[in-house]
């Protein structure tokens, strides 16, 4: 199948192109492509296909005949929309043309051979892509532009990723509230399952299982990050400015529907997500990476036949009748961490009809309050691990066309279940009749807070999802910031779930801890994105955060003190800041 090109339409020779002329890996890693006119120092105003991988930028003639590297997401500083109307361009190419400008820093040339040699692996030689640049003035540009037009047709808990302290607590407890063996919900013992549960999940493992896969694919992990010196550029030395040195990369798309700019902000953001948990080592174990080698996965990848099979063994001991709760959890422990190391099961998850009916179902009947004699703390389980999952499979999915299809099937319906199900009260309420002791009560609340941690995470993706068809109203789909908020609305534990998620801001920049986590600085961007939205986009709560807390933003949130919180080795480092100063101008903004 043809990959997806970020205006909305196929071309089935640049994809046929790409496999043929890629390894697997790249080729899978690939998500959108367009063609657009291309300005840097070494192109000079061609018409080439802008391909978006998960870590690079690629470029490729228009016809493609060669593939090269452009820069990677990790030397970004900023991508950002320029409004003007480019000279070189006319008529409606000229009026409908989209400006971008991604500035990026480069290294030394010892590293810049090494970015080269390694691009070069994967692609034809790079003289030709530029031999053919040459020959591709813009003199025909115009023309080209026509002939393209008729041709085309809240993350896990920061405790569990973090630090070892809740998983040492958790092997610990007294009393497992669910038990740790393996239930009759697969009685074959010969069939084989998934992944074992990471051994720093604080809930109940199935490490006495087999393994459903003995093999996982490889993840990406890039130590390190350039983004955090940006700002210190003004201000650099001479020895740095001879080291590394800022340059941009202009794209100019011509297409009426394009979202490259909407792709390259996504891919931006997951790449510093994804690379920023990679410096944990408990998360690198999920993804089934050793910290002594990040790159190189503990197993090797099986085959997408032998993915597509063992997933749909899953899924059907999931959606089977009168399933024990213990099966069930065991059954989504084993999903979350699969889903950790193979992204392939995000596709298939999203191509079955009934899994994501099926975990929002579960998510709505468990959030109600103890029924059926079900444990408090049994019920924290399941909603949190059913959130985790399902906030995986929103990440870096936007290009899977079933995706939204399944979001707005039936005008929303099992989407605003999921939203009205996931807030709840943040305050932790407990029969009258319980007669847990404080130790009990304390790991209850602890179970709480990982619930609210990966509610947060969720929230954040549903937010990404709709900022998107917001900005762009040719989308034709219905969901947007305003509908989420106005759906929420009405929710009884919508001011208080809001009002937790900016105490915990607070906390964590007003804590003592120096520097935070890679896990908890994701949290707190992934928060920060979701208090702007409401800022922004729901005068109610927008209101609310000024009121409630405006006086704990001024005067516990000092921006002197980012840079020691959030440390320039993790990627997210930069783009949390710019994000909590915006964040603060709002709060404190006169009205």
């Amino acid at each position: 199948m043809a990959r997806t090109s970020a205006d909305g339409q196929n071309n089935s020779k640049l994809d046929s192109f790409l496999k043929r002329n890629t390894s697997r890996d790249v080729y899978e890693r690939i998500r959108v492509s367009e063609p657009c006119v291309v300005v840097s120092g070494s192109v000079k105003k061609v018409f080439m296909h802008v391909i978006l991988s998960d870590e690079c930028v690629y470029l490729s003639e228009y016809h493609p005949r060669a593939l090269r590297e452009a820069l990677s997401f990790r030397h970004i500083t900023s991508i950002e929309l320029i409004n003007d109307l480019p000279d070189f361009l006319s008529g409606q190419d000229r009026e409908r043309s989209l400006h971008i400008r991604v500035v990026y820093t480069t290294k030394n040339a010892g590293e810049k051979s090494e970015r080269t040699k390694g691009s070069s692996k994967m692609t034809e030689s790079p003289s030709r892509a530029y031999n053919s640049a040459a020959r591709h003035s813009l003199e025909g540009v115009n023309a080209l532009l026509l002939s393209a037009s008729e041709s085309s047709s809240w993350r896990i808990s920061p405790s569990s990723l973090s630090d070892g302290a809740l998983e040492e607590e958790e092997e610990e407890e007294e009393e497992s509230v669910i038990p740790k063996r393996r239930s009759a919900s697969c009685p074959n013992p010969v069939v084989p399952h998934l992944f074992n549960s990471s051994p720093a999940s604080p809930l109940p493992n199935i490490s006495n299982t087999e393994h459903r896969w003995r093999k996982s694919p490889e993840a990406f992990s890039h130590r390190g990050s350039v983004l955090s010196r940006a700002i210190r550029r003004a201000t650099t030395t001479d020895k740095q400015k001879g080291e590394e040195k800022e340059e941009e990369l202009h794209l100019y798309a011509v297409s009426p529907s394009s979202r490259i700019f909407l792709h390259l902000q996504s891919s931006w953001s997951s790449y510093i997500i994804r690379s920023t948990l990679m410096l944990d080592p408990v998360y690198m174990k999920k993804c089934g990476l050793s910290s002594s080698s990040p790159k190189k996965p503990i197993n090797h990848k099986i085959s997408w036949e032998r993915t597509c099979q063992l997933f749909s063994q899953l899924s059907g001991e999931l959606l089977q009748e009168n399933i024990s709760l213990e099966s069930l959890y065991l059954l989504l422990q084993e999903l979350r961490t699969a889903t950790y190391r193979n992204p392939t099961i995000k596709k298939l998850f999203w191509r079955s009809p009934d899994l994501y009916p099926f975990l929002v179902k579960t998510l709505s009947e468990s959030s109600q309050g103890e029924q059926g004699g079900v444990h408090t703390a049994d019920r924290l389980l399941l909603c949190t691990v059913v959130v985790q999952i399902l906030s995986l499979m929103f990440r870096e999915t936007e290009i899977e066309p079933k995706r939204l299809s399944m979001l707005t099937a039936k005008k929303g319906d099992t989407t605003a279940n999921m939203l009205l199900a996931l807030v709840c009260d943040p305050d932790l309420q407990l029969p009258d009749t319980t007669n847990d002791t404080k130790s009990s009560i304390n790991k209850l609340q602890s179970l709480q807070a990982d619930y609210l941690d990966a509610a947060s995470a969720l929230l954040f993706e549903v937010v990404v999802l709709c900022q998107e068809a917001s900005r762009t109203p040719a989308l034709g789909h219905f969901l947007t910031i305003g509908w989420v908020f106005r759906l929420l609305k009405p929710h009884p534990f919508l001011l208080p779930f809001v009002g937790y998620q900016a105490q915990q801001t607070v906390l964590v920049l007003s804590g003592p801890q120096f520097p935070i986590s890679p896990s908890q600085a994701v949290l707190l961007y992934q928060r920060c994105c979701v208090l702007l939205a409401c800022l922004q986009h729901s005068p109610c709560l927008s209101k609310y955060i000024r009121t409630g807390f405006k006086e704990e933003f001024r005067y516990y949130v000092k921006t002197a003190d980012l840079e020691d919180k959030l440390p320039d080795h993790y990627p997210i480092s930069q783009p949390a800041q710019r994000l909590l100063s915006q964040l603060l101008s709002v709060v404190l903004e006169r009205p």
